[in-house]
C-alpha cells in the first residue's frame, strides 16, 4: 500500500530591521510547528576543520564536506541531521518554512530543507553567503524526502529567512529553482510564497522553466508568488490568514520591536502563530543581532513545546562551550530506525531531560490553577531576569567570555527549579 501524503501544515519566521526595532539591532524569531509528539532538541557544534575529500552524512544522503565549518547552535527535530532554525558564530540566523506550489514536492531522498538550514549556517559567514550556499547545494543535490518521522509522507519545498548583523534575505524555492529578495524593514514568512515582483537574485533558468510549463506567457510582469503558487489558492488559505496576522503584529509594534516583542508574537495563540493541536509549536527561537560587531549576538531558545508555557533561555557564542546535555536527545547511532531501510518502522524515545521535566510542568499548569499560575509566574520572572542580564551585556563588549560559557546550561538549571 502506498504511503499516505499529508496535507500542508505550518510555521512562522520573523525578522525586524531598524528603524522597526529599538536600537541599532536586527531582531529574528521563529516558531517551529511540527507533529505534536515530535521532540525538538537544542544542540551545539563547535567550529571544525575537515580533511580534503571528506564526506558528510546528512539526514538521507551523503555529500562532500568543506574544509572548515563554523560553530552553530541549532533547534532541530531530534530524529534528523539538519535543523528547523539556528545561528552561527558570525551572527547568521536561518529559519525555514514549508511551502507548496504548482511543482510537486519530491518524495525522493535528497537534502531536506532542514539540512539546508544547517549547511547554510555551517558554511557561511554572512546572510547573502548562506543564500549562495543553499542555492548551490539545491542545484547539485536537490531537495526531497519525507520531512516527518513517520511512514506517512510529508514533503514540501522550502522558504528560508536568513539574517545577519547587517541585512536579511528571503529565499524561496520550488525544486531546484529559486528567487530571493533583500528585506528592507520588518518581514514575516509563513507557508506560502511571498516574493512577488521585487526579485533581487534568482536561479538563471527560473523564468524559462515557468515559461516551459505554461505558467508564464512573458507578457505580464513576472510575479514569483503568482506564477509558482497553487492555481487553487484554497489550499493555502490557512497559512495566508496566519501570514496576514503575523504582519499585523509586526506593524502594530513598528518602531518599538525588541526581543521581548518578538517573544510575545511567537506566543500569540489567537493569531495561530503559537499553534496547538495535531501540529503544534514544538520549539521557538528569538535572536538579537547588534549592528555593532563589537557587541555579542544573543540567541534565545525554548527547547520545549508551546512558548506560552516555556522559558526563552539565552546563548552567546564564546570559546569552550560544551554540548548542551539537558536539551540533547538520546542517540541511537546506526540502530536508529531513521537510518534503517525501510525507514520509520518504529519510533524510539527521543525525549531529553528538559523535555521530560517540562512535560510534567505543562500538565500541572493545565490542571492545577493556583500551582500552575505560580509556576508560570516563576518562569516569566526568570526569563525577564535573563533578558535584563543580556541587555547589560548587549550594551557593552564582552570582556570575560568565561562569564557566559555556561549561560544556556545555567538557565536550564534555574528553569528546572521554577518547575519544582
Amino acid at each position: 500500500m502506498a504511503a499516505a501524503h499529508l496535507p500542508p501544515r505550518s510555521c512562522d519566521t520573523f525578522v525586524a530591521l531598524p528603524p522597526a526595532t529599538i536600537g541599532e539591532r536586527i531582531i529574528f524569531g521563529k516558531n517551529s510547528d511540527r507533529p505534536c509528539d515530535e521532540v525538538q532538541e537544542v544542540v551545539y557544534f563547535p567550529s571544525a576543520s575537515h580533511e580534503p575529500g571528506a564526506k558528510l552524512e546528512c539526514t538521507y544522503i551523503e555529500i562532500e564536506q568543506v574544509s572548515h565549518t563554523h560553530a552553530v547552535v541549532l533547534s532541530r527535530p531530534a530524529w534528523l541531521w539538519g535543523a528547523e532554525m539556528g545561528a552561527n558564530e558570525h551572527g547568521v540566523c536561518i529559519g525555514n518554512e514549508a511551502v507548496w506550489g504548482r511543482e510537486e514536492a519530491s518524495d525522493s531522498e535528497a537534502l531536506l530543507g532542514m539540512d539546508l538550514v544547517r549547511l547554510g549556517l555551517e558554511r557561511a559567514d554572512s546572510a547573502e553567503k548562506a543564500l549562495e550556499v543553499i542555492a548551490e547545494l539545491l542545484e547539485r543535490h536537490g531537495q526531497g524526502g519525507n520531512c516527518m518521522e513517520d511512514e506517512s509522507i510529508f514533503t514540501y519545498h522550502n522558504s528560508f529567512l536568513i539574517a545577519d548583523r547587517k541585512e536579511a534575505w528571503i529565499l524561496e524555492t520550488s525544486g531546484k529553482y529559486w528567487a530571493a529578495e533583500k528585506i528592507e524593514d520588518g518581514f514575516h514568512i509563513s507557508n506560502q510564497y511571498s516574493i512577488t515582483t521585487k526579485i533581487d537574485r534568482e536561479h538563471p533558468d527560473m523564468r524559462d522553466y515557468a515559461k516551459s510549463k505554461g505558467w508564464w506567457d512573458c507578457k505580464r510582469e513576472f510575479n514569483f508568488a503568482v506564477i509558482y503558487s497553487y492555481l487553487n489558492t484554497a489550499r493555502i488559505d490557512a497559512s495566508g490568514s496566519r501570514s496576514c496576522e503575523g504582519r499585523k503584529l509586526l506593524e502594530k509594534n513598528n518602531g518599538n520591536i525588541t526581543v521581548e516583542t518578538m517573544m510575545d508574537i511567537l506566543r500569540d495563540k489567537e493569531s495561530g502563530i503559537n499553534m496547538e493541536g495535531g501540529f503544534l509549536t514544538t520549539g521557538s527561537m528569538a535572536s538579537v543581532l547588534p549592528k555593532d560587531p563589537r557587541l555579542p549576538c544573543v540567541h534565545y531558545f525554548t527547547g520545549t513545546p508551546d512558548p506560552a508555557r516555556s522559558v526563552f533561555k539565552p546563548f552567546i557564542f564564546v570559546p569552550n562551550i560544551q554540548q548542551l546535555k539537558k536539551t540533547c536527545s538520546p542517540a541511537y547511532g546506526p540502530e536508529d530506525p531513521v537510518k534503517k531501510k525501510p525507514r520509520f518502522q518504529s519510533k524510539p524515545d527521543r525525549k531529553h531531560e528538559l523535555y521530560k521535566k517540562h512535560e510534567v510542568a505543562a500538565a500541572i499548569i493545565e490542571s492545577t490553577k493556583e500551582r500552575g499560575e505560580n509556576m508560570l509566574k516563576k518562569m516569566r520572572t526568570l526569563e525577564k531576569e535573563k533578558i535584563a542580564e543580556m541587555e547589560e551585556i548587549a550594551h557593552s563588549s564582552l570582556r570575560d567570555s568565561t562569564l557566559v560559557v555556561n549561560l544556556f546550561a545555567e538557565a536550564i538549571e534555574e528553569e528546572l527549579k521554577a518547575y519544582s
